[in-house]
Formats: structure tokens, C-alpha cells, sequence
């Protein structure tokens, strides 16, 4: 069968000529760029990189904001040792102290029975305001624009 006849076959439906469909004619391309994109990187984007990609010096950066904050927590727990801990040393060395009596309770139970808490409450306060500001710091260190 030839290509003509193939296309009057009973049953099988004939098929048109693609008519080819005239195009509009393009406009000419605009390339648009944003005043932002062209910008130079700051100081500030520089090393909020840094710290995602984890390079050395974000790491650098990290290791001393940890290397502050455990300095805050060793001074402070050296700070409890001495308050709380020097206590029974106190009462051992002045056995005189041990003996006083405020409101009819010993001293060293009001020390270490009452005052203790507020100590610990105070030092657990501190240690957070004071490591907040670390983090502030650490903070306005990588977002702190060039000069």
C-alpha cells in the first residue's frame, strides 16, 4: 500500500497537515539587576558564613563563646565552693561561730538550711544574665557591620 492509500483505509481516521502557525515576534530581552545583588558582601555576611559552613575561622569564633561561657561557669562554681563549701571549714576552725544562735536556731543551720538557698538562687541568676551577655556579644560581634 502506498502513503495515499493507507490514509483512505476504512476505520482508520485521516490525518490533517500541520498548518504551520505564523509567531509573533519577540520583544528584545531586559536584563534587570537589583542594586543588592551587585553589593559588596559585609563584614557581617562574611562571618555569618563562616559560622554556617563551619569553617576554621567559625569555628575559631564558636570555640570562644564557649571558651567565655565555661570560664563564667568555672568562676561562679568556685564561687559556691568557697560560700558553701568554706562553711563547715568556718565552724571547724572557730568553734565559737558554730555555737551562736539567732532567734533560738544555731547559726550554722540558718546558714546552711536557709541563707543557702538564696545564695544559690542569686549565683544561678547571675550565671544566666551574665551568659546572655556573652551570647549578645558573640551576637553583635557577627552581625556588627564593617568600618
Amino acid at each position: 500500500m502506498t502513503g495515499a492509500e493507507e490514509r483512505d483505509v476504512p476505520g482508520r481516521p485521516a490525518q490533517a497537515a500541520p498548518v504551520p502557525v505564523p509567531r509573533a515576534p519577540q520583544p528584545a530581552r531586559t536584563r534587570v539587576v537589583l542594586a543588592e545583588v551587585s553589593r559588596p558582601a559585609s563584614r557581617a555576611d562574611r562571618t555569618r558564613s563562616e559560622l554556617t559552613q563551619q569553617t576554621r575561622v567559625g569555628e575559631t569564633l564558636v570555640r570562644g563563646l564557649m571558651r567565655a561561657q565555661l570560664s563564667l561557669a568555672l568562676r561562679l562554681s568556685l564561687l559556691v565552693v568557697i560560700g558553701l563549701g568554706g562553711l563547715p571549714w568556718l565552724f571547724a576552725i572557730a568553734p565559737s561561730v558554730g555555737r551562736v544562735t539567732l532567734l533560738g536556731v544555731n547559726l550554722p543551720w540558718l546558714l546552711l538550711g536557709v541563707v543557702a538557698f538564696p545564695f544559690l538562687i542569686g549565683v544561678g541568676w547571675a550565671y544566666v544574665r551574665l551568659a546572655e551577655r556573652n551570647e549578645q556579644d558573640f551576637t553583635d560581634l557577627v552581625q556588627r557591620p564593617e568600618r
